[in-house]
C-alpha cells in the first residue's frame, strides 16, 4: 500500500503550484491570452498544459510549508511578477488604442463608437480597428510564442522564492510605459500632419468662399482624405508595430531582471 508524508505532499505541491500561479498571472494580464472573450476553463487549461511542460525543467523550489505565511509571500510574489510580465506586452497594445483614438477623432469619427467588452467602456470604431489589427500582427509574428519563451526564461532568471521583489522592476514598468506611449505617437503622427493640412486647407477654403456651407463638405472632405492617408499608412503601422512587439519582449525581460534586484 502506498503512503506519503505530509513533506511529500507539500513538495509536489510547491513545485507546481507556484509556477502554475506565475503562468496564470501572464495569462491573465497579457493581451490576446486574457482577453475577456477566452473562456476561464481555456485560460486554466492552457496554464495547467504551459505548468506541466515547464516545472521538469525548472530548479528545486524553496523548502516553505504550503500554507504558512512565507508560502503565502511566495504565492503573492509569483503573482506580481506574471502580472508584471503580461501587463508590459498589455502597454504596446494600449499604445496602439490611442493612436486609433487619436487618429479617429481627428478624422472626425468621435461619434462612431461601440462597447468594448475588454475596457469595459465606449471605444472608438477606429481604435478597435487597430487593434484587432495589432492582435493579428502580434499572432502573425509568434508574439504569443516570443511571450511564453520570456515567460520560461524568467524561472531561470527569477526563480521561484520567498525573496522580496525589486523596486527596480516596478520603475521599469513605469518608465517603458512612458516610451511605449510616445511610439504610440509616432504611428499617429503621418495621419494627424495630413488631417491637420486638410483642416486648414478647408479653413481657407471657408475664408475665400463664406457661402460654402462648412458643415456639409467639410466631414465627407476629411473622412474621405482620411480613409485614404489611413489605406497607404498601414504598411508603415505594420513595421512600426513590429518594433513595439520588440521593445515590449525586451522590456518585459528587463523587468524581470530589475524585479530580481
Amino acid at each position: 500500500m502506498l503512503s506519503f508524508t505530509d513533506a511529500q505532499i507539500n513538495t509536489w505541491l510547491t513545485t507546481f503550484l507556484w509556477p502554475l500561479v506565475r503562468i496564470l498571472g501572464v495569462l491573465m494580464a497579457a493581451p490576446v491570452f486574457g482577453h475577456r472573450a477566452t473562456p476561464t476553463r481555456v485560460k486554466i487549461g492552457l496554464g495547467v498544459f504551459i505548468a506541466l511542460v515547464l516545472v521538469p525543467t525548472l530548479p528545486a523550489p524553496p523548502d516553505i510549508a504550503l500554507g504558512s505565511w512565507q508560502g503565502l509571500l511566495v504565492l503573492v510574489r509569483q503573482i506580481l511578477i506574471g502580472i508584471a510580465i503580461g501587463f508590459v506586452i498589455r502597454i504596446a497594445f494600449a499604445a496602439v488604442d490611442a493612436a486609433g483614438e487619436i487618429v479617429g477623432l481627428q478624422m472626425g469619427l468621435g461619434f462612431a463608437t461601440f462597447f468594448d467588452p475588454q475596457s469595459a467602456g465606449q471605444s472608438l470604431v477606429l481604435a478597435r480597428f487597430f487593434n484587432m489589427l495589432a492582435v493579428l500582427l502580434f499572432l502573425a509574428v509568434d508574439g504569443h510564442l516570443l511571450l511564453l519563451d520570456v515567460l520560461a526564461r524568467s524561472f531561470q532568471t527569477l526563480p521561484v522564492g520567498a525573496s522580496p521583489l525589486g523596486a527596480a522592476g516596478f520603475r521599469s514598468v513605469a518608465t517603458f510605459g512612458s516610451i511605449i506611449f510616445a511610439i504610440g505617437l509616432q504611428l499617429a503622427l503621418p495621419l494627424i500632419a495630413i488631417m491637420l493640412m486638410t483642416n486648414l486647407a478647408l479653413g481657407i477654403l471657408t475664408r475665400a468662399a463664406p457661402q460654402l456651407n462648412i458643415f456639409a463638405i467639410g466631414f465627407p472632405i476629411t473622412l474621405s482624405v482620411g480613409l485614404i492617408a489611413l489605406t497607404l499608412s498601414l504598411p508603415y503601422f505594420t513595421v512600426q508595430f513590429g518594433r513595439i512587439i520588440q521593445n515590449s519582449l525586451e522590456a518585459a525581460t528587463t523587468v524581470v531582471k530589475n524585479l530580481g534586484l
